[in-house]
């Protein structure tokens, strides 16, 4: 990418070189940074100091693809085409302009283009309909209603588009795994900076989408050609208990669904509902393989970082063997019974911030313990028991978590539930491990498919790029991440690690709520505007 905008930049110099003295302007100049875009500025009517606003990150795109307008159009190329091409390609066509005998300056657009509105308002003043008529029939920057709609909804999706890939993009909250704190039906706005802005990776996609088309379906982008991964200083670390939106881990390969997306993984270990399943191995669904940064998005907390050992403990999460701060509005399932056998009611409950989806299996219940506490105020012979993770059984009979179903799916090493679990080690870049068969499996996906390497196994001994080892070390930092309603959440006790790179950035407000998203139970708006970062 750093190439690719040096020689762009390299072949625009060399443009400028011939173009500034058709315009009155010495040819060095154009080699000379910052010097060649002031004196741009002067040549189609700006003050040089104009150029100043190429000093401002995304602001500059702009002012650029402007000035390349202004410059294309200070040499009579006014068609809206000649701007589309003046704004894709400004370093050829200012190589064009300079080496093209034909190609003359005309003037700088700026006060030309000026001077013709004057002379229209001082026509349609002094109400002299002849020379105002002779005006608008000459008028060589008239531009068609449909040229103006045009360039309009250009520059919205272009302007939008930027700041959707450079600084805040809006998120809806799809399920409940952060209810309490993130509700279903809520409107985000996530800002990238954040946690340090990812640089695109995914070149050629369809603007505003991200990975999916809407109706007819299908994906939004081609996967080639593509960019290397970078990421510019973030403005604040991540830190424990801190939301974090970020690429699903194994998004990398999946089944898309109208409900929902399953990973190969899931097909794998046989996570997969029976019809979804069905669907795929028979063929009628087809893989689709994402980069990561197109792989869907998920939002959680971030509970582990980097360097820490964490482990749960009767729903407790101790890091580094202490006992870590649990968020405020922690969820857990409980078990009810109404020794009346009266209803609980549904408009007290919902009122309470308790949606349709915590109350979906008979006798449980997803609650906060504040929620708890206030239904057992409406009625002190309810009975709430915190329920055990590896005993639920959902409606269907199913249970809902299935043995062997945690990462990092190791049965024989690792006996780990929802409720009790690890401790583990969450890797940190520049750290070193052993590998052991005891704990190879929590590194495997790691080493091969995040850091890119080729590993295998044999007889015991381990390979990576082909030569023998019995240590690695990380190239980059992880993160664990669970959601707030801990009986309710796909998150790193599934899919374990969470790598730097699929971080996308942090939720910071509100700015809409449906409540259990859904219009038609009106709009929540004691959440609008809230700040979404709360811990």
């Amino acid at each position: 990418m750093l190439w690719f905008f040096i020689i762009a930049y390299l072949v625009l110099s060399v443009g400028l070189y011939f173009v500034f003295p058709k315009c009155g302007e010495e040819g060095w100049k154009g080699l000379v940074p910052g010097l060649n875009f002031a004196v741009l500025a002067k040549i189609v009517g700006r003050k040089p100091l104009y150029a100043l606003w190429m000093l401002v990150p995304i602001v500059n795109i702009f002012i650029y693809s402007g000035l390349a307008i202004d410059l294309v159009r200070s040499f009579g190329h006014l068609k809206f085409w000649q701007s589309v091409l003046a704004v894709l390609f400004t370093p050829f066509y200012a190589v064009y302009l300079g080496t093209n005998q034909k190609a003359q300056f005309e003037g700088a657009i700026l006060p030309k283009e000026h001077e013709y509105r004057n002379q229209l308002e001082e026509a349609h003043k002094s109400k002299n309909e002849r020379k105002l008529k002779k005006l608008m029939d000459e008028n060589p920057y008239k531009k068609s209603g449909l040229r103006e709609w045009a360039e309009a909804i250009i520059f919205a999706v272009f302007a939008a588009a930027f700041i959707r890939m450079f600084l805040i993009e809006a998120y809806v909250i799809p399920t409940s795994s952060m209810e309490g704190s993130l509700m279903v039906g809520d409107f985000l706005f996530v800002s990238k900076p954040s946690y340090g802005l990812r640089l695109p990776q995914t070149v050629a996609m369809i603007p505003l989408l991200h990975n999916r088309v809407p109706v007819v379906g299908g994906e939004s982008y081609l996967e080639k050609p593509s960019l290397k991964y970078q990421r510019l200083k973030a403005l604040e670390a991540i830190d424990h208990n801190d939301p974090v939106v970020f690429n699903y881990p194994e998004g990398d390969s999946v089944y898309v669904f109208p409900d929902r997306t399953w990973s190969i993984h899931d097909f794998r270990r046989q996570s997969v509902p029976p019809v979804a399943a069905g669907a795929i191995a028979s063929g009628i669904s087809k893989m689709v393989t994402r980069p990561v940064d197109k792989m869907d998005h998920y939002i959680k907390r971030c509970i582990g970082l980097p360097g820490d050992s964490l482990a749960i403990r009767n729903r407790q999460v101790y890091i580094n063997g202490q006992k870590a701060s649990n968020p405020k509005n922690l969820q857990f399932r409980y078990r009810i019974t109404n020794p009346n056998n009266a209803p609980l009611n549904p408009k007290a409950l919902s009122n309470l911030g308790v949606s349709e989806e915590d109350l979906s299996n008979p006798g449980l219940i997803v609650l906060t313990n504040e929620q708890r506490d206030k239904i057992k105020a409406l009625d002190p012979n309810i009975n709430l028991e915190i329920a055990d993770g590896t005993q639920l059984i959902l409606a269907n009979g199913e249970p809902l978590y299935k043995a062997g179903s945690f990462f990092p799916y190791d049965a024989e090493h690792f006996k780990f539930t929802p409720d009790n679990y690890g401790p583990i080690y969450i890797p940190k870049k520049g750290a070193t491990i052993q590998l052991k068969p005891e704990s190879i499996a929590l590194y495997r996906r790691i080493i091969s498919k995040y850091e890119g390497n080729k590993f295998s196994e044999r007889n015991g001994e381990y390979y990576i790029n082909g030569k023998k080892t019995s240590s690695y070390t990380f190239k980059q930092n992880y993160y664990w991440m669970m959601g707030d309603n801990r009986h309710n959440s796909e998150d790193s006790r599934f899919w374990g690690y969470v790598p730097e790179d699929h971080i996308v950035g942090k939720p910071v407000l509100i700015w809409f709520s449906l409540k259990e998203g859904k219009l038609s139970k009106g709009i929540n708006f004691k959440r609008i505007f809230k700040f979404a970062g709360n811990k």
